[in-house]
């Protein structure tokens, strides 16, 4: 399945059915007097949330939405049928803004909350409502209004409460491959991971936590540079980031200010989330070096560091043992 993470659409609301312009006629009823019924509502757009859906895929090739127009009044004031609204199924995470102004009209987080996004057109009057003393034979009716338009931007966020991120081959996708029954692309060069991956990780009390793994960022990130730019947006929902180390880097320290840096250009708080600093592959370091690279990194942060290796399995009790504990603080 392909993984869209943005659309463009144009939705629109059902035009108002028309007035009539009619009169009584029935037997024995001379002089009636008009009976012109009025047009039916237009139906409205509305988007829902749908945990089943995974990607905004379904708008890749289609991008206008329109629901049904009201029919026409009747005579014998018989109001015309309203239009059928219309549902969009989005999935959890959708946050839906004006294109035109970017403002946010609404951010569908929970399974079948729905968002009334554009109104169908009001219909129009009949004859029946032009009726006076001055006028008993009106020959006066409206039309329906249109309904309202919009063209939006959907950009999906998912819903994690972990992140992992760090720079390319630092080992993300091994580390949630190896926590959860997640099965991303594992590859030993950089920018194997091309879209988030999910996991659920299962805490000691049985209930799942999902994790989200980031596509690798490398240095111009937050202004567009690489692929960290269109997915940063996908861990401002997590409660908690597990920032990676690459124990085999040339300078692991200067890795870690790297994408500090993009954080703090990025915004959205991100540096302000609390944050777990994770050595991996800690195979490829003797004692002597990983003592002395994890004092140097923790004197420079003031941030304790775990070091794992989530190829070997190794210290991974103890990096989940400080998620649970800082999820629940």
């Amino acid at each position: 399945m392909q993984f869209i993470d943005q659309a463009r659409i144009t939705v629109r609301g059902g035009d108002g059915g028309d007035g009539i312009v009619a009169f009584r006629r029935e037997k024995y009823v001379p002089a009636g007097g008009p009976s012109g019924g009025d047009g039916g509502q237009g139906g409205n757009v509305l988007f829902e949330a749908d945990s089943n859906l995974q990607t905004l895929l379904d708008f890749k090739y289609k991008r206008l939405f329109s629901a049904d127009n009201g029919c026409r009044g009747g005579p014998s004031r018989c109001t015309g049928a309203s239009g059928k609204d219309l549902v969009i199924k989005v999935p959890c995470g959708t946050e839906v803004r004006d294109l035109m102004t970017g403002m946010i009209l609404g951010d569908l987080t929970i399974n079948d909350q729905t968002l009334l996004i554009a109104f169908g057109g009001r219909g129009g009057l009949g004859n029946a409502h032009y009726l006076s003393n001055r006028n008993r034979a009106p020959e006066k009716c409206t039309e329906g209004r249109p309904g309202e338009e919009w063209e939006l931007q959907l950009e999906l966020k998912l819903l994690a409460e972990v992140g992992i991120i760090g720079l390319p081959n630092a080992g993300k996708s091994t580390l949630i491959a190896v926590l959860s029954a997640a099965r991303p692309k594992i590859a030993d060069y950089p920018f194997t991971t091309l879209i988030p991956n999910l996991g659920v990780v299962r805490r000691p009390s049985g209930d799942g936590i999902v994790f989200a793994d980031i596509p690798g960022l490398i240095s111009g990130a937050a202004n567009g540079a690489g692929l960290g730019h269109d997915f940063l947006r996908h861990i401002e929902r997590t409660k908690l980031l597990i920032h990676l180390l690459d124990a085999g880097a040339y300078d692991p320290l200067a890795d870690l200010f790297v994408v500090e840096k993009e954080l703090i250009a990025y915004g959205h708080g991100l540096m302000d989330r609390p944050r777990i600093l994770v050595l991996n592959k800690r195979e490829l370091l003797d004692n002597k070096h990983e003592k002395a690279l994890v004092e140097e990194i923790e004197k420079s942060t003031c941030l304790n560091l775990i070091c794992i290796s989530a190829a070997m399995g190794t210290g991974l009790d103890q990096l989940l043992t400080k998620v649970w504990r800082s999820l629940e603080a």
